[in-house]
């Protein structure tokens, strides 16, 4: 099985301070990869550097067969404009590639249980609203590879049902999915393989 990602002797510090700890990680292609561990233990910073948000301080990182700009569905800290309404912001968002129609927006807010034609702006959005949203604009391009930082933040249990169904039909279709949580049992049931980080070392964790 190929490779998507590799991850290669990663360091990464933030004003002196080690955050990442020679992380070396391969995600295999069609695969669900799951990262956990606690708030501030890193896996947010090695998603980033994943994502090429962040460069690391040292080690590198390679892609094969996909580009992050072209490829990659990306939800880590997505910031929405809060007067626009969620159409909107995903117009915005789309112009950007220009690969998109309004037809395809309107599609990918009804996947995700919002209702396209709603003019409610994005600051008077509920918790799982918002988040909701975010998830819509990591689909909406049909990425070959989705990151997806805490994607069940927020939402109800229902929701988080659906997106896990969600998930596990985009792997079917070839999509590789890597998934982020604080909760070891919360993806445990998605992922090929899962790997814990804590004191920004990483290890294979098993299920």
């Amino acid at each position: 099985m190929d490779f998507i990602v590799e991850v290669v002797g990663v360091n990464k510090e933030f004003k002196g301070k080690q955050i990442l700890q020679n992380i070396n990680l391969k995600i295999l292609e069609g695969e669900i990869t799951g990262l956990v561990g606690t708030n501030g233990s890193g896996k947010t910073v090695l998603l980033k550097i994943i994502a090429g948000l962040y460069f690391p301080t040292s080690g590198k990182v390679n892609y094969n067969k996909y580009t992050v700009f072209n490829d990659y569905g990306i939800l880590i800290d997505n910031g929405f404009n809060n007067n626009e309404t969620g159409f909107q912001n995903l117009k915005e968002i789309a112009l950007l590639k220009n690969v998109i129609k309004d037809e395809n927006i309107f599609r990918i807010l009804d996947y995700v249980h919002l209702n396209p034609s709603d003019k409610t702006k994005f600051k008077n959005y509920s918790t799982g609203m918002k988040q909701k949203l975010r998830i819509a604009q990591a689909l909406m391009e049909n990425p070959k590879v989705l990151i997806l930082d805490e994607p069940f933040n927020g939402l109800d249990e229902e929701s988080v049902n659906y997106f896990r169904n969600v998930f596990k039909e985009l792997k079917s279709k070839g999509v590789t999915i890597i998934i982020t949580s604080h909760y070891k049992e919360d993806i445990a049931m998605l992922c090929d393989r899962v790997y814990e980080i804590n004191d920004g070392k990483i290890r294979e964790y098993e299920k």
